[in-house]
């Protein structure tokens, strides 16, 4: 037995290790924060940054450990001390960090309350009004990675081509600098990829409007 528990000792670390480092992406809670933005940024309410401050990272807490109970060696009939304890400690520890990671996993919640979403939020939560008659009249439309981009040139009075130019460019650069900063404000920066996808899912779904020009998977216009 006295070779087991060194056996059993490494595994335990072994899957103590896999457990901290496999961290996968919360879907479902990012796309609740996308709601939660993209409903602030849409709203012609005042109270920018209101909703969001409901969504402050709350810490995941798992469940009371279950670490087995220490026992005092009792002397096996060969003479040998029984390894039986050690192992239920040891499988014990494991599960103790097992149980609480896909806790946590389930109950993730995506961070977007710092001052730099908030005031990210914010500043497209201010350009948006002047945006949305584009949006109305098929001049912009949204793309399929989460900006938005001059769709018909044409649909835009010669007078005002330069100033939607210039907000299809402050928005992308605000877009651009969300999706960054909500990956990093949670700890992840390789999210980034993740939280713009389903950003731009959910701008299609949830904020754009009927009648707005949406670019689908192929890259083609379509309207919703």
């Amino acid at each position: 037995m006295r070779g087991v528990v060194p056996l059993i000792l490494a595994l335990s670390g072994m899957l103590a290790s896999c457990v901290t480092v496999n961290v996968y992406f919360p879907a479902a809670a990012a796309e609740q924060a996308a709601d939660r933005i993209i409903d602030t940024v849409t709203s012609s309410s005042s109270e920018s940054g209101a909703s969001q401050g409901d969504s402050a990272k709350r810490p995941a807490q798992g469940p009371t450990s279950h670490l087995a109970p220490r026992h005092s060696a009792v002397p096996a009939s060969d003479g040998t001390r029984d390894a039986s304890p050690i192992l239920l400690v040891a499988a014990g520890r494991v599960l103790d960090l097992l149980v609480p990671a896909a806790y946590a996993q389930g109950n993730a919640n995506i961070d977007i309350s710092t001052p730099e979403i908030r005031a990210v939020t914010a500043s497209m939560q201010k350009r948006f009004p002047q945006l949305e008659k584009y949006f109305a009249s098929g001049a912009i439309g949204l793309t399929n990675d989460g900006l938005i981009e001059i769709r018909d040139q044409n649909a835009v009075p010669l007078a005002e081509r330069a100033q939607v130019k210039r907000l299809v460019s402050e928005d992308n650069a605000d877009r651009t600098t969300l999706y960054a900063e909500i990956a990093k404000a949670n700890g992840h920066p390789e999210w980034e990829p993740d939280i713009r996808r389903t950003f731009a899912r959910r701008w299609i779904e949830r904020g754009a409007k009927p009648g707005w020009y949406y670019k689908d998977a192929s890259g083609n216009w379509v309207q919703k």
